[in-house]
């Protein structure tokens, strides 16, 4: 306990030190210096030093694991509550109604990336032909997508509920189901050759139909039970208890997952998926903002540690070509897609991008080939220069894509389709802007509405109730209310009879005729009271 709690001190800070750094001072994601930190000080670098009466901090796992096991379980605890809060995050209306392009762009990923990882294997020698082990899990490694590092991304820069950041992730989750059934398939044929035996195609096919199953089915129970499960938790009256709850559903709906042949992530992206429509969106964000901020960089440090150089001496050159095809397979396999239904370039690039990062799901598919004889240590070592480089560039250029301008073909459309109607407030001066924005909340909060405020520097708020949402926005001395088309007369009521009231107010505040006494006899005991 003594080496874990160490182990764990140093990478708490170094993942911080590293993500401020970072941001600060080379304007890039916070993601980028923690998954460094994590190459720096892990156990093929800094961390294999020996320290005086300690030794070496940081060693490989006796399993031959890069790290120990409670790490990767904190670490993998850390990756539920990175996407149970991307799900909260993301729009559910968009990510349904971008889900058909979701599923091409997952689709189409897959098959270009394992198609061309599988050939550059045969076109470098490290396999005879495409149905050769090594060929299949050099495939198999290139379909796979680490949607924590882009979801990290989106949700620091706001974009995780745009159309580009609900079809990433909602590829990212039909990719994750393909991975597993590319995996079987390279996992049945390695054993048949090895054992010289047939392929139980029958087995295969059963664990994708298992994954693909358990996937459409705990989306559709989670969707329909959410708003109950949401008023059972309000009975609690305790917003730390409600968010402490659903945080303990989402690891139940995480451990489900695995248990199906899926990766945790998803299952805890569904959970947040379905809780996003509810009114406990900003309550669990603001329970849990604390417990994200200190165990999110915790994850990116430890998949920085897995990344073992050694294992890249004497195939640098196939390194090199594998990673490249793996970029250009996936950025086209993802981008041309989104750019043949409802994107333009800008947008299909944003996608391609977002599906690159390879990160922890490609390491986990690569040691699986490594235990199961199917890939040399060479050959693993061309994995993990993929993944590294891979995890390395995307987020940089991601950053760089997320502007303000539209990446759908024809934003109008998509604008009509959003059914959401803008209150437009004006008033004299932003003192009054600000004094009419109040007025507005508290009467929300009197109508039993979760208020959230989102933003202090511009002030955002957002009102949800019954799964209805409402935001509110000040500009100066601009006000306005965004809300959905069949709910608008609700907030139109609502700020009519604070006008309204805030008139009489005003008018009776005119009436006043010893205003002149009162601010004489204010001024007059102020000065005397200095």
């Amino acid at each position: 306990m003594v080496r874990f709690v160490l182990q764990l001190a140093v990478i708490v800070i170094a993942a911080r030190l590293a993500g401020l750094a970072a941001k600060r001072w080379f304007r890039m994601p916070a993601v980028l210096g923690e998954l460094v930190a994590g190459m720096a000080i892990g156990p093929f670098a800094l961390g294999a030093l020996p320290l005086p009466g300690f030794g070496a901090l940081f060693t490989v796992d006796p399993s031959g694991f890069p790290v120990a096991t409670e790490l990767y379980a904190l670490a993998t605890l850390a990756s539920v509550v990175l996407l149970f809060l991307a799900g909260l995050e993301t729009d559910l209306v968009a990510f349904l109604r971008y889900s058909v392009v979701g599923t091409l762009v997952g689709l189409g990923g897959v098959i270009a990336a394992f198609t061309l990882g599988a050939l550059c294997a045969v076109w470098f020698g490290a396999a005879d032909g495409l149905m050769d082990p090594p060929a299949l899990f050099l495939g198999a490694i290139s379909t796979a997508t680490s949607v924590g590092i882009t979801a990290r991304i989106l949700s620091e820069k706001r974009k995780s509920d745009t159309p580009e950041g609900v079809t990433i992730l909602a590829g990212a989750v039909v990719d994750d189901v393909l991975c597993v059934l590319v995996l079987a398939v390279a996992v049945g044929l390695s054993r048949a050759a090895e054992d010289g035996e047939a392929v139980a195609w029958a087995s295969i096919l059963r664990v994708g139909g298992k994954a693909l199953a358990f996937w459409l089915v705990s989306m559709a129970l989670s969707l329909v039970l959410a708003p109950t499960v949401s008023r059972m938790l309000k009975q609690a009256e305790s917003h730390e208890v409600m968010a402490t709850l659903s945080l303990g559903l989402a690891l139940m709906m995480a451990g489900l997952s695995e248990m199906a042949g899926l990766a945790m992530i998803i299952g805890a992206y569904v959970t947040g998926l379905a809780f996003s429509r509810t009114d406990l969106v900003e309550v669990i964000q603001e329970q849990l903002h604390g417990l994200y901020e200190t165990v999110v960089p915790v994850f990116f440090c430890v998949m920085g540690m897995l990344v073992d150089f050694r294992a890249m001496q004497g195939v640098v050159l196939f390194g090199l070509a594998y990673s490249a095809i793996a970029v250009v397979s996936k950025i086209l396999g993802c981008a041309l897609p989104a750019y043949l239904t409802q994107f333009n370039a800008r947008g299909a690039l944003r996608i391609g991008v977002g599906m690159l990062p390879r990160g922890e799901v490609a390491l986990v598919v690569a040691g699986v080939g490594l235990a199961s004889g199917a890939l040399g240590r060479d050959v693993f070592g061309v994995a993990v220069m993929m993944t590294a480089l891979t995890t390395l560039t995307a987020p940089p250029i991601l950053v760089a894509l997320l502007t303000e301008h539209s990446g759908l073909r024809n934003p109008e459309r998509a604008a009509r389709e959003e059914r959401e109607e803008v209150i437009h407030l004006p008033m004299p001066g932003p003192e009054l802007a600000g004094l009419i924005a109040d007025q507005i909340v508290q009467a929300f909060r009197n109508d039993d509405f979760f208020v959230h405020r989102l933003s202090f520097e511009e002030p955002t708020y957002h009102f949800r109730r019954n799964g209805v949402l409402f935001t509110l926005t000040v500009e100066g001395s601009q006000v306005r209310l965004f809300a959905p088309r069949e709910h608008a007369h609700l907030a139109r009521f609502i700020a009519l009879e604070e006008l309204v009231t805030m008139k009489s107010m005003s008018e009776s505040f005119a009436r006043i005729k010893d205003l002149a006494d009162v601010q004489r006899d204010l001024a007059s005991s102020l000065f005397t009271s200095s």
